[in-house]
């Protein structure tokens, strides 16, 4: 077991906004779960799971457990709390110590924070959620104006390697807005490269958030580095957590 490993974001956030998104490096699972798996449902022994999120917390400095979420690839944004995990794809939060986390293993993970370091909020955002609508959601849901708002976007599958069918583009074009530059042959008749990170951003922007950051990471090509689901099927799930100090 080593330290677990962070990305730190790379974006304007005011002192005091927190952040971070965890690798698949630094924990104690085995298998297609080694090493450092945060999600309990992914089929990795409870106990490991367990010690990780311990890790975890002792890692960030973190007093309570973070405020996971029961994710269905869905739209609704929750205030974050402490109690049991709410089924949910996005959660805010304005209370310090609060970790508003994120699961994934190719969806991508978007942060969110004001401008004066008063609110932080997370969204759960692969193709199913984006053309659900929860990065919208996520925005009205928190109580500040979107034009205040800055977002990251974390690790998630890159546009080389996210081939789709035609019923995803579609979806995405209609639920999500979604420009179709996002979108562009793979090689596979019928089938299309699809670029998440542009979709986002595309959302980010109708929903009134003008200064986006991130982006460019591929959990599809660093297999030592990030779980994929896409790439191994049984894997383990990253975290991307944001909170006030």
């Amino acid at each position: 077991m080593v330290d677990p490993e962070f990305i730190l974001p790379d974006w304007p956030a005011p002192p005091g906004v927190r952040a971070v998104a965890t690798t698949r490096r630094g924990g104690v699972s085995r298998g297609p779960f080694e090493s450092f798996n945060l999600g309990t449902a992914a089929g990795d022994a409870p106990g490991a799971v367990a010690k990780n999120r311990r890790l975890l917390r002792g890692a960030l400095g973190l007093s309570a457990e973070p405020a996971w979420l029961r994710q269905v690839h869905g739209a609704r944004a929750v205030e974050a709390g402490t109690g049991r995990a709410p089924e949910a794809d996005a959660s805010w939060t304005r209370m310090p110590g609060v970790a508003c986390a994120i699961l994934a293993a190719d969806c991508l993970p978007v942060l969110l924070c004001d401008g004066r370091g008063t609110c932080v909020g997370a969204a759960h955002a692969g193709w199913r959620g984006l053309a659900a609508g929860v990065i919208g959601a996520a925005v009205a849901a928190m109580p500040v104006e979107p034009g205040d708002l800055l977002a990251w976007l974390g690790p998630a599958i890159g546009p080389e390697r996210f081939e789709v069918g035609p019923e995803v583009r579609e979806a995405l074009l209609a639920g999500a807005g979604a420009p179709k530059y996002a979108f562009r042959g793979s090689g596979r008749a019928g089938h299309y490269l699809c670029d998440l990170y542009a979709v986002a951003r595309q959302q980010l922007l109708r929903a009134g958030v003008g200064s986006v950051h991130g982006g460019g990471f591929c959990t599809h090509s660093e297999a030592y580095r990030f779980y994929s689901y896409r790439r191994d099927g049984e894997t383990g799930r990253m975290a991307t957590l944001i909170w006030l100090d």
